[in-house]
């Protein structure tokens, strides 16, 4: 494993982590806060892109923001009125959270946003607790940026996966796709392609438009068969929760 990666506020900026414990449901604590606008629809990145500057830590209920410019917002998590929202068409149970960080994320955002929280674990994932995790290679951002290109090293945080694996050759984990992966401590079912959005072409730290991601996947991984478009690593669903550490054996069952 190379690194890790959890965001405890979807949509704002991923935060590298040294240990995750992956559950049935996904990685503890991984996408459950949420926000939304003022009509109650689920807000994203590709909307706000300023969010992905913003840092967020959840530790025995309290939840602290690191804003770009230096201002911390924290509190006591106190889940509230019930909320139900919309995820790409999946309807997601949550409670919406009364305290300093609406104003603070309003402000950024230049529009009404709520914080809210799911019921459960592994709601807030966009495709559900069956894509608990997802991996992509290194060797695959290094292709990427040779076909982009790019004289820099592409940051795997702009994909926003779980896990990244060293090595394997570029796009080897395309061949993990209905094979078990064990991760450290757990397994994982590999399942499908992840397709990539416009968040792929912003620059984690800023949410700054930098690299066409989307362009360049589109023409070097043309001939690639997919069920979701611009496909650029593996999302998977945990089969055998478990620790997972940074610097663990990553070994894919053959059978």
């Amino acid at each position: 494993m190379a690194w890790l990666s959890v965001a405890p506020v979807k949509s704002l900026g991923l935060v590298s982590v040294d240990a995750i414990e992956l559950e049935t449901t996904g990685v503890r604590g991984d996408r459950r806060f949420y926000l939304i606008d003022e009509d109650g629809g689920l807000v994203n990145a590709k909307r706000v892109p300023r969010l992905l500057a913003v840092r967020a830590a959840f530790e025995d209920g309290h939840l602290f923001l690191r804003f770009p410019d230096g201002m911390v917002c924290e509190g006591h998590v106190e889940p509230g009125e019930r909320d139900e929202t919309s995820f790409f068409g999946r309807a997601v149970a949550g409670r919406l959270v009364e305290g300093p960080w609406n104003e603070a994320l309003s402000e950024l955002a230049g529009r009404p946003l709520r914080l809210a929280q799911t019921e459960r674990e592994g709601d807030g994932v966009d495709r559900g607790r069956r894509a608990g995790a997802s991996l992509v290679s290194t060797g695959s951002l290094d292709a990427l940026r040779v076909a982009a290109g790019a004289t820099r090293p592409v940051d795997g945080r702009r994909f926003r996966m779980t896990v990244g694996v060293d090595g394997v050759e570029p796009h080897g984990e395309d061949g993990w796709i209905g094979a078990r992966v064990r991760l450290g401590g757990a397994v994982v079912a590999v399942r499908e392609h992840v397709g990539r959005c416009a968040v792929t072409t912003l620059d984690p730290d800023t949410g700054i438009r930098d690299l066409d991601t989307l362009g360049t996947i589109a023409a070097y991984r043309a001939d690639v068969p997919i069920r979701e478009p611009l496909p650029f690593g593996v999302w998977c669903e945990v089969v055998e929760p478990g620790p997972v550490t940074v610097g663990d054996a990553v070994e894919v069952d053959t059978q």
